[in-house]
């Protein structure tokens, strides 16, 4: 195939996409901003925590580091991650089967370019992974979730897909707890998502990002039940607050270890390593310690408070929403509403988030920018717009056992609970 006609194949892949939807609404709420207007940046999904003081402090005392490290990477790292697995879900990962990268984001890019077979995403599901396997020319099967299921996918609708090509190839995306939902499996679900994963002998990709965020602190892993076919993917982007530090992880087990040494290929190709200072420091962000556990804690304490209020007010508006239980999003359907927002010209997400940030500020994310219908009444909002390391030095000087009450979370996280209160008051 000549120069040309790659051209004409990449133009194919790569033309109509758009910009990530979750950067877009990101540039578009700064563009509003620098116009001098009121914007509640409910759109885009990124940490409002600082990074931990004990990883920033690695950070300091590393910046010196600058020689290229081993593709796969700092061996230090990969063990510290492997030994993260074993200490929080008892799973029985090693060094030589981790791969560090510049995010998981590139990881997962990397991952479907290595393994030629269908990408299936129970739908709604994050922004990229879609258009990722848009890029590279991989199909894409949607599976569909219902809302009085909080959204989850059942083993019911995975056997029923894989029935008809029982012997396809398939990596199975399940992201938990879910952006954009915020829901997660119990461990019984999982087990009986694994049984059938076993059945076809699905690769399983574990999107566990938010897996420190589950507002329990009881997160646990497909991988417990369906080792030898799971992935589990993760990095320091949404627990320690350090997204533009650009760090992910893929562990494997040794089952798939062909396809570790695949992606390390392509890996010596592309990023070459990842930045060596971050990742002396994810070291201590994966050894762990009382200092990371507190600030774990205190971030799923404020998360919880916060969902619980406004999950109470979109439900008190009229909106059927999935309660979550982790991370720092929701999933709101107004489709209870529809007949009153028809009256106003609105009939599907697009023009429903249109005109919420036109008319009240409050930027969100359209339900169809995660897999969803065009025609549907559902948003995502990112309940993020707060100063997350004011908030924790003071919900550290509340009692533990006490809840985070309304008082302290307007006194703190105001722009939220104004957003949210502008967009109760928009439906009326």
């Amino acid at each position: 195939m000549g120069n040309a006609q790659h051209e004409v194949h990449l133009n194919l892949n790569v033309r109509g996409l758009p910009v990530s939807a979750t950067l877009g609404i990101n540039e578009e709420s700064n563009r509003l901003l620098a116009e001098g207007k009121q914007i509640y940046k409910l759109g885009l999904g990124q940490s409002p925590f600082p990074v931990p003081a004990p990883i920033v402090r690695e950070l300091q005392n590393n910046a010196h580091q600058k020689d290229y490290l081993p593709v796969r990477g700092l061996p230090a790292l990969c063990t510290a991650v492997a030994g993260y697995y074993r200490r929080t879900q008892d799973l029985s990962f090693v060094g030589e089967n981790i791969l560090i990268g510049p995010g998981s984001k590139e990881l997962m890019f990397i991952l479907q370019l290595v393994y030629y077979g269908d990408l299936v995403i129970p739908t709604p599901s994050w922004v990229s992974y879609a258009p990722q396997a848009h890029i590279i020319g991989r199909h894409v099967h949607w599976l569909q979730t219902d809302a009085r299921n909080n959204w989850l996918l059942t083993p019911e609708e995975l056997d029923r897909h894989c029935q008809r090509d029982p012997a396809k190839p398939r990596i199975v995306i399940l992201n938990y707890p879910n952006n954009p939902t915020g829901c997660s499996y119990s461990d019984e679900q999982l087990q009986a998502l694994a049984e059938v994963a076993r059945k076809y002998k699905i690769i399983m990709l574990s999107d566990e990002i938010y897996g420190e965020l589950n507002f329990d602190g009881a997160h646990r892993s497909i991988a417990r039940h369906y080792p030898e076919g799971t992935i589990i993917a993760s990095g320091l982007s949404k627990w320690a607050g350090a997204g533009g530090w650009r760090l992910g992880t893929f562990a494997f087990p040794a089952e798939l270890k062909w396809l570790l040494d695949a992606m390390a290929v392509v890996a010596s190709e592309t990023f070459t390593a990842t930045s060596a200072p971050i990742q002396y420091a994810a070291v201590k962000a994966f050894q762990g310690g009382a200092e990371l556990e507190r600030y774990l804690f205190q971030s799923r304490r404020i998360l919880k408070a916060l969902s619980d209020w406004i999950w109470t007010r979109l439900k008190g508006a009229g909106a059927e929403v999935a309660r979550p239980d982790g991370a720092f999003y929701m999933f709101p359907d107004f489709e209870p509403l529809r007949a009153k927002l028809a009256g106003r010209g609105i009939g599907n997400a697009d023009e429903l988030c249109r005109r919420l940030l036109q008319e009240t500020g409050v930027a969100m994310l359209p339900g169809n920018s995660f897999g969803r219908s065009p025609q549907e009444l559902t948003l995502r909002l990112a309940f993020v717009d707060f100063d997350g390391a004011k908030v924790l030095a003071a919900a550290e000087q509340i009692a533990s056992d006490l809840p985070l009450d309304e008082n302290f979370l307007r006194q703190y996280c105001e722009k939220v609970l104004v957003a949210i209160q502008r967009v109760c008051d928009w439906l009326e």
